[in-house]
Parts: C-alpha cells; structure tokens; sequence
C-alpha cells in the first residue's frame, strides 16, 4: 500500500501542476491543448542546463536540481508565449494552435537531444539528469498508513505543493487572479473597467507555460531519471481531463490529478504482484486513461467550463 501511495504522488503532484497551468490559462478564456508541448519544450530546456552544467555540481546535488526547475518554467513560459502570440495577439484558432504547437515541440525536442548528444556527449537519444534524492519526513513517515505520504519525498513534491498553494491564493484572492477569471467570463466588462483582456490573457498563457515546464522536468525527474520525449507522452491531455472533471478550479482538480496518479501506481502494483509479462503490465497501464474516459462520460454533463473560453475577443463585438 505504501508504494501505491509514495508512486501515486510523485506522478500525481507533476500532473497537477500542469493542470493547473491549464486552468490559468482556460480560466482567462484560452483554450491550452498546448500543454503536452509546453511540458516538452520546457523539461527540454531543465535538462538542457543539466547536460552543460551538471558536471560543476556534485552528484544528487539539489542546488542543480532547482536551477534545472527553474530553467524548465523560463523555457516553459518562453514556448508558451508563442500560443499566446498566436490566440491573443493574431487571433487564431485557438484549438489549432494548441495542436500544432504539441507537434512542433515534439519534434523539435527529439531532433535537439539527438543532435546534442551525438555532437557533444557521444550517448544515446535521452539527456541524463541523474538520480533525484528522496528524504522521509520524521514522526510523520511513521504513522501507518497515511505516513506513506511522508515517505520516500521528491524535493520536487515539496516544491509543487507550495507552488500550488500560492497559484490557488492568486486566483481565488487577489485582484489579478478576479481580473484573469473575469476575462474568461466577461471579458467586456474587464475592458469596461479599463483594464487589458489582451495582456491579462497572455500574462496567464505564459504563467501556464511555467507551471507546465515545471510539471514536465518533475516527471523527468521521477520517472527515468533524463530526459526524452517518452517520458511525457499523453501526460498534457491528461493533465486537460483532470481540469475539465474538476470544472476548472483547483481544489476539485487536485482529487482528480491524485485519482490518477494512484490508479497509474495501482495498476503498475498490480502488474508486479500478479508477475505479468510486460504487455499485461503496458495493458494495466491504460487505467488512468481508462478513468478519463469514464470521468468525461459521467460528468461532463455537469461541467461548467468559462463563457468566454476559445472566443477570441472582439472589442467592438458585445
């Protein structure tokens, strides 16, 4: 039960972090199918750091890691500026925006890391960012049960935990957080107020870029320990299942990110206790996709997405 636990979080909290990306930006009135490139574009550049200057640091050193953090959310929201230039700034489809820029990041990241460690380091087609350390919290990792969450800890579980925190109070209680919800509700009457839709919306695209680059270089961290384009595959649209079923707002969001992640380490559990051959085990690991599909079934029908989400704003328009 405790593996199920500590492999569900550390798979849940990067999932969230990128979904809730995604409600800054949908929340503001831009559709973002964008996040699975933007998780992409933005680990790409975390390793990228590690790659050139990993080797100034000791090894497992968590100085790296938090720059390699730090670096992922700049790349995240420097990538993330492009579909905001493109739904804000030109107006285009947002939808297909979204679209094209997933395949441009997938294909750009995989040809980089190709050329980059065949020119420079002479290694395979995956950046190596090293082996993450874990640390267990005292007193709590002890208590049965729940003390599994204290268990086995990312530094960068810590980091997202506070991160989210901080996302939910500048949403829900500062005028910024009332200004950007406004815009995906009314976006006439924040123009009304003489505030900007267009910069209000773009500031949220690119805050959504950060927090998904910061979720995509978590995943690099925990799951293989580099960086290659098979890492994040399908965690973007997941990442959109899980806030369109927590009708985009972060608390309910929160319990579907966790649903996932504990059904994706539940399965991979019970793959290992059973002893199946790898393509049972790769046919387990469609339950988190699985719980998608049933969520979207049951509970669109009470989903209440923005009013103003995918319109492109029209000034004159009323």
């Amino acid at each position: 039960m405790d593996v199920v636990i500590i492999d569900g979080l550390s798979y849940a909290l990067p999932l969230l972090c990128i979904a809730i990306g995604g409600i800054y930006s949908e929340r503001s009135g831009v559709t973002n199918l964008a996040l699975e490139g933007l998780l992409g574009a933005g680990a790409f550049i975390g390793a990228l750091f590690v790659a050139f200057f990993g080797g100034y640091f000791p090894t497992g050193s968590l100085p790296l890691m938090f720059i390699a953090m730090a670096c992922a959310m700049v790349g995240g929201a420097l990538y993330a500026m492009l579909h905001g230039l493109l739904c804000v700034k030109f107006r285009a489809n947002q939808v297909i925006s979204g679209v094209v820029i997933n395949i441009l990041a997938m294909a750009i990241t995989v040809f980089l890391t190709r050329q980059i460690n065949s020119t420079l380091f002479k290694s395979s087609d995956k950046i190596q960012l090293g082996v993450s350390p874990r640390f267990d919290v005292p007193w709590l990792s002890k208590i049965p049960i729940i003390g599994a969450v204290f268990k086995s800890v990312y530094p960068f579980e810590v980091i997202i935990v506070a991160v989210v925190a901080i996302m939910w109070y500048i949403l829900y209680r500062t005028r910024f957080g009332m200004r950007l919800r406004a815009c995906g509700d009314n976006p006439h009457a924040v123009d009304s107020a003489g505030l900007s839709v267009q910069r209000t919306r773009f500031a949220a695209v690119m805050i959504s870029g950060a927090l998904t680059g910061l979720g995509g270089i978590s995943f690099a961290y925990s799951i293989s320990a580099n960086f290659s384009s098979s890492i994040y595959t399908g965690a973007g649209y997941l990442a959109i299942a899980a806030l369109i079923f927590g009708n985009w707002k972060i608390i309910p969001t929160v319990g579907a990110c966790l649903l996932f992640g504990l059904a994706r380490s539940g399965g991979y559990r019970l793959a290992n206790v059973l002893a199946l051959p790898s393509s049972f085990s790769d046919l387990i690991m469609i339950l988190p996709y699985v719980l998608t599909l049933l969520v979207l079934i049951f509970f669109s029908g009470t989903n209440r997405a923005p009013r103003a989400l995918g319109e492109i704003y029209d000034k004159g328009k009323r």
